[in-house]
């Protein structure tokens, strides 16, 4: 079953004397932060549902400011901590887009059958995404094209590729 609270960014400091904080962006599309309503912030120890209050940005870089943390120090205690948006509140994607949390975990499968392990990270690079697969005790890098990854079913839970060569020359 898809995570039903998606991950948006992580807090990276404090701006300011008022409790807003500086996030870098794990979306696609930095815009989305001027929507945002609710939020959760965790740590893994603690977890503050909250809303914000306002956004703004400094260059690229969302400055969000949210309800509960209205000081300096109260902003820094969330440093490093995730934050996360309902399902229901999230972008909605594209034809063949998917959320990152929906895609690792999925097992890798060949187009000839083969099993190549699972999904363990997406890294977004400049240019195409990269599927970082764990396979027997290796790590596999799988280029987000249309020759080699040709189907994500997150619901039957693969993803089935066509191995380029040289792609298993480790």
């Amino acid at each position: 079953m898809p995570e039903q609270k998606l991950r948006v960014g992580i807090i990276t400091t404090t701006h300011g004397v008022r409790g807003d904080v500086k996030v870098f962006p794990t979306t696609d599309d930095i815009e989305r932060f001027r929507d945002l309503k609710k939020v959760t912030v965790t740590d893994g120890r603690r977890t503050l549902e909250t809303e914000v209050e306002h956004v703004k940005y400094v260059g690229n870089v969302p400055v969000l400011k949210l309800k509960g943390l209205d000081d300096m120090d109260a902003a820094a205690l969330w440093r490093q901590a995730d934050i996360y948006v309902d399902r229901a509140d999230a972008v909605p994607l594209g034809e063949n887009e998917n959320y990152v949390g929906d895609v690792i975990g999925l097992r890798v499968v060949g187009d000839d059958g083969t099993e190549y392990g699972t999904v363990r990270d997406i890294m977004e690079t400049g240019a195409n995404d990269v599927y970082v697969v764990d396979w027997d005790g290796k790590e596999l890098l799988l280029p987000s094209i249309p020759s080699c990854i040709l189907e994500v079913n997150v619901e039957e839970g693969f993803v089935r590729v066509h191995m380029l060569p040289g792609l298993l020359d480790l």
